[in-house]
């Protein structure tokens, strides 16, 4: 008798219910407390899949909350805790949603890309 238990796949790890790819700056994919503004809704988890568009599943709600904390003056006052390369990438990561979806850049936006 083998003491080898069956490999299963494992839950994806998820950080309030949405995958790494919902966020705009992922330090580690398998540390969701490196994950930082979420932007997507979970029918992410449809796109990842290939039955949907991943643009499709940007939650416009959050968007502007994660685009205020790359300001310096933050989101409720809280810049996110990123470094200016994070930052950068972030900024242009959510710009792109932005011209994908034709809506005007944020000021914010506009002045980090």
């Amino acid at each position: 008798m083998s003491d080898n238990k069956p490999i299963y796949d494992a839950q994806p790890k998820t950080k309030e219910g949405l995958p790494w790819q919902a966020f705009a700056i992922v330090g580690d994919k398998d540390e969701p407390d490196t994950w930082k503004l979420p932007h997507h809704t979970k029918a992410i988890f449809r796109a990842i899949k290939g039955r949907l568009d991943i643009d499709k599943t940007v939650d416009w709600n959050r968007m502007s909350a994660a685009v205020a904390a790359l300001s310096p003056g933050g989101y409720r006052g809280q810049r996110v805790d990123a470094g200016p390369e994070d930052i950068l990438k972030a900024a242009k990561h959510l710009a792109n949603h932005y011209r994908k979806a034709d809506r005007p850049l944020p000021d914010t936006l506009a002045a980090l890309v």
